[in-house]
């Protein structure tokens, strides 16, 4: 949300003030906006667990059958303007909340006071099994904010794996541009790695203490079924399905392809080059993932670090066959408009990103045609149909977000540390698919390793704990010649502490 988007700073302060020593350090995330869904007939359900085979995914019976993934299809609603939410039951007795689903932070956060944008928001005094942790915390994203307090509750997910567990819950008590007018959710589920949680990574993520606590594989998956629309005024369609514990086959078209997970923070992967139809940006591929390239469901757009966003506009102008077209297309102030009828499809090129393959000699490319990055926005006007770019420039990373995941069933298999990427059964408009996958191609001419960033913050995060414990030492030894008296000789032999001495000075 990444909440948002995007890409997180770092603020880190050491005072010390009259022997006392304090640290504070917080790591904002992300957040930004976008649409629309469509449901599909599906073919009956089976478990399964996901098992290497090396590019496609190999499906086999789940061992312990304790996951039901007819449960799961079409549990989401909501589209990438609003957000992709889920419906869970918080506390004892369960309250009925929507949690939105951000595979680009860690917290497991609910709305716990009124807030003019939500209908209705996690009352903990209502809670039997709340319990208060009295740590505070604090989520800055892109655009927005939260503070709260941290607890412990029960949760459960009425379309999910069977059972009731304790997690993490932060309660949200004050935000700022968070929740958003017209959202239909009271909270966010990050799925990220703990890394990303805070106030620090002490704080178990909610999926974490999924797995160990169920005893379900550690994978989930997601199919976003906004397939390009925005801004619809049709309200709370199924929006797609976040399946806990696996894969779906009915949601998905054809193999599955992996990418390695680079770090574990974010979901962090490897891009090798872009295309624009058939025309390569022909960019240093550390340039695609320069500070990083994530996968993010919080995040609206296909956002790309500003050298790539401007290759990438100049690449579709110059394949486009509209000759002259606003600027403000593309930075997102102006909306493109064709009388009501007639689709732009035609005029816009396909867009291709090349992704490592975890046979790290090999890549291959997922593509989305211009349906789904050239956005329809509802009512605008009555005799005009219009449309928004559905990419945007970052100044934090390159981010895969609902633009591209729309038209893809993406795995997050964590147990073998790769994302793997399918062709989305509800990714199709009028019997044409919206997306494309190809390869394996060859990685030869790529360099050993295009990531240059994404260590950037571990590398903080471990010199601020550093600081901290040298704050915490510091505070130590300052609070030891408080507390403890300075034991002194005097003259006679007798040992007098330090006050008494100071005390007969000042007489």
């Amino acid at each position: 949300m990444a909440r948002p988007a995007s890409v997180p700073t770092w603020l880190f302060a050491l005072s010390l003030y009259f022997g006392v020593c304090s640290c504070y350090f917080s790591v904002p995330l992300r957040i930004y906006t976008g649409k629309y869904n469509v449901t599909t007939d599906l073919t009956p359900m089976r478990r399964v667990a996901l098992t290497s085979d090396g590019n496609g995914l190999s499906l086999a019976s789940d061992p312990t059958g304790s996951v039901n993934f007819l449960d799961m299809v079409n549990n989401l609603q909501g589209d990438s303007g609003r957000g992709y939410y889920i419906e869970m039951l918080v506390g004892t007795p369960g309250q009925k909340l929507n949690i939105l689903v951000d595979t680009g932070s860690s917290n497991f956060a609910v709305a716990a006071a009124p807030h003019p944008f939500i209908t209705h928001y996690f009352n903990t005094a209502l809670s039997s099994t709340y319990l208060s942790t009295g740590r505070t915390v604090t989520v800055q994203y892109t655009q927005g904010n939260w503070e709260g307090e941290l607890g412990v509750d029960f949760v459960s997910i009425p379309k999910g794996p069977n059972g009731t567990i304790a997690i993490n819950i932060a309660a949200i008590l004050s935000s700022d541009g968070f929740f958003l007018p017209g959202i239909n959710w009271q909270g966010i589920l990050g799925l990220a790695y703990p890394m990303l949680a805070r106030p620090d990574s002490s704080v178990e993520p909610f999926f974490n203490a999924l797995v160990r606590q169920l005893g379900i594989p550690d994978v989930f998956s997601l199919q976003m079924c906004g397939s390009g629309l925005s801004a619809s005024n049709v309200f709370d369609l199924a929006g797609g399905s976040l399946v806990l514990g696996g894969a779906e086959p009915a949601l998905f078209r054809g193999s599955v392809w992996y990418t390695p997970i680079m770090v574990e923070w974010y979901y962090q992967v490897e891009v090798l080059k872009l295309e624009v139809g058939d025309q390569n940006l022909d960019l240093d591929c550390r340039e695609y993932n320069m500070d990083k390239a994530i996968v993010d469901s919080g995040t609206t757009l296909l956002r790309l670090p500003v050298n790539v966003f401007n290759a990438l506009v100049d690449a579709i102008t110059r394949s486009s066959l509209i000759q002259d077209f606003s600027s403000g297309f593309w930075d997102g102030t102006k909306l493109a408009c064709w009388v009501k009828g007639e689709t732009p499809w035609r005029f816009f090129p396909k867009l291709s990103i090349y992704l490592r393959a975890t046979n790290t000699s090999q890549s291959f490319r997922i593509t989305i045609l211009p349906q789904l990055y050239i956005q329809p926005v509802a009512d605008v006007d009555g005799m005009l149909d219009c449309y928004r770019f559905g990419v945007s420039s970052s100044a934090n990373g390159l981010v895969i977000g609902a633009t591209v995941m729309e038209g893809f069933y993406v795995v997050f298999d964590r147990a073998q540390r790769r994302l793997g990427f399918a062709l989305s059964s509800c990714a199709v408009s009028a019997g044409v698919p919206l997306s494309e996958i190809a390869g394996p191609f060859t990685a030869a001419d790529v360099a050993a390793n295009c990531s240059t960033g994404g260590l950037k913050e571990p590398l903080l995060w471990i010199i601020s704990y550093a600081l901290m414990a040298f704050c915490a030492l510091v505070l130590i030894a300052l609070l030891l010649l408080l507390i403890l008296p300075c034991r002194r000789r005097n003259r006679s032999g007798e040992i007098t502490d330090e006050s008494s001495l100071v005390r007969h000075r000042i007489k």
